[in-house]
């Protein structure tokens, strides 16, 4: 017997039935506002060939470390999921077979943020009314199979759906970004964002090759220090000329520096001549966040930082599948040292903006809101990846509001490789943004007409001005 699927309207909202009400008179001001995505990993080839999706396994389940991490956790091979080995080896099964596995482990996502992302696509995008369980998988898989065979279920057509204004990808400093170059007389607005740590982290493998590849592309010489700013420069703007606003940067810590131009030259040199020492690789990160922000001073373009992760925790799933497949894990952070460097130089710079992520909510109450009261160039970028969620958001507000305000943070920022759940993302977003809200509004510490100004700037407003959009 197969269970209803109902997704309550008050969702997320307080238990209070008063304070309940004033976040539904909120939420009723926002909930149409157009999508502003200014960080994520949607691939900019679905909009360029706008090709159908072709299947629920492949649009849902394979793109998604969230849901991959979960059932790995349970036992579940990431093989049997649909997930392609690195040595070119099949997975067991075809995607119907995938999905069947998903759809049995379904309950393991109750209380998670992904259960509320996907019941939310499964009956919003595609109007199923029962739950996602063993006896439905076949109806799901078929059902939503014949949703993306027609055309208003193409990539395009969903990006009109979700009423999304601007979504922002993320590249490599070596992609050839023929993707956004295909885009070009599409009315939709999907832009690259610089994502340069293959050619910044020294700990990559094949660092002095792609170093050779970024010479290669641009003509100048990346064995030497100048010649090497002057290549990622040029890349740079490559990217702004296609509409990128932004960059993004993913080191393991926040650690900067601020090093002369002949121990930059002496850390490069032994890097290329593999000859790096302990210590080397953090230190070359170090001075290359600097560098970033130096040239983000120099083009306008808006610094992200996402540190505070150990990637690829777990070796042996790194070395069948490669990178982000679900096993980094948090670590502290420290901002306040870290930054310090970066700070000293271009704290008060004008037109400077770096909008800080972090794994460490430790630090939102005494490092980041701190900061971001100290300094005009800062902004807190909003919970992510194992804080995206109703509790992580809640405890950012709470946290963050009383030191930094609303107006030194940037709105929400959906970071998703599934785009099926942007709007998932977003809606629970605002949802949980006009319950604080409420609650301010309940113990008369802000009024409902300036509660209604900060949710549609958290909604919209921020993230748009914030990134330049």
């Amino acid at each position: 017997m197969t269970r209803p699927l109902r997704l309550d309207p008050d969702r997320f909202f307080p238990a209070e039935p008063g304070v309940r009400g004033i976040a539904r008179e909120l939420f009723a001001e926002v909930e149409g506002l157009p999508i502003v995505s200014p960080h994520g990993h949607a691939d900019p080839a679905w909009f360029a060939d706008d090709a159908a999706f072709e299947d629920a396994a492949s649009l849902i389940l394979t793109p998604d470390h969230y849901l991959l991490r979960m059932l790995a956790s349970q036992g579940l091979g990431l093989e049997s999921l649909g997930v392609q080995p690195l040595d070119g080896g099949a997975f067991e099964g075809d995607r119907r077979a995938a999905w069947r596995r998903f759809a049995e482990g379904y309950h393991l996502f109750r209380g998670t943020p992904s259960r509320l992302w996907l019941d939310h696509v499964f009956a919003q995008v595609f109007g199923l009314t029962f739950r996602l369980e063993a006896a439905t998988a076949d109806h799901y898989f078929d059902a939503i199979g014949e949703a993306l065979a027609t055309p208003a279920f193409r990539p395009r057509a969903l990006y009109e759906r979700f009423h999304i204004e601007v979504l922002a990808t993320t590249e490599g400093a070596l992609d050839d970004l023929r993707h956004h170059r295909a885009l070009a007389g599409w009315t939709g607005r999907v832009i690259p964002t610089f994502r340069p740590d293959d050619v910044t982290d020294p700990d990559r493998p094949g660092f002095p090759g792609r170093l050779a590849h970024l010479a290669e592309e641009t003509g100048e010489d990346t064995a030497r220090w100048d010649g090497y700013l002057a290549a990622l420069r040029q890349r740079r703007a490559q990217f702004r000329a296609l509409g990128a606003t932004a960059t993004d940067h993913g080191p393991p810590s926040a650690r900067t520096a601020d090093l002369s131009r002949s121990a930059a030259q002496a850390l490069l040199d032994r890097h290329l001549l593999g000859r790096a020492e302990a210590g080397d690789a953090e230190a070359f990160r170090a001075q290359m966040l600097t560098e970033m922000a130096d040239m983000s001073c120099e083009d306008g373009m808006v610094m992200q930082l996402h540190p505070g992760a150990h990637r690829d925790h777990n070796p042996a799933l790194f070395q069948r599948f490669g990178r982000d497949m679900g096993a980094d894990i948090p670590t502290p952070t420290n901002f306040t040292d870290g930054l310090k460097p970066l700070l000293d130089r271009f704290g008060d710079q004008p037109g400077f903006t770096l909008v800080l992520f972090t794994l460490d909510p430790a630090t939102w109450a005494r490092e980041l809101a701190p900061l971001a009261g100290a300094y005009p160039c800062l902004k807190l970028g909003a919970p992510w990846w194992f804080h995206d969620s109703v509790e992580g958001m809640l405890s950012f507000r709470r946290q963050v509001t009383e030191t930094a305000g609303f107006y030194n943070t940037v709105g929400f920022a959906d970071d998703t490789r599934a785009f099926v759940s942007i709007s998932a993302r977003h809606d629970l977003a605002r949802r949980v943004d006009c319950a604080f809200l409420a609650e301010l509004v309940a113990t008369h510490r802000l009024e409902l007409d300036e509660a209604a100004e900060v949710a549609r700037d958290l909604a919209y407003t921020l993230a748009k001005a914030t990134y330049r959009l």
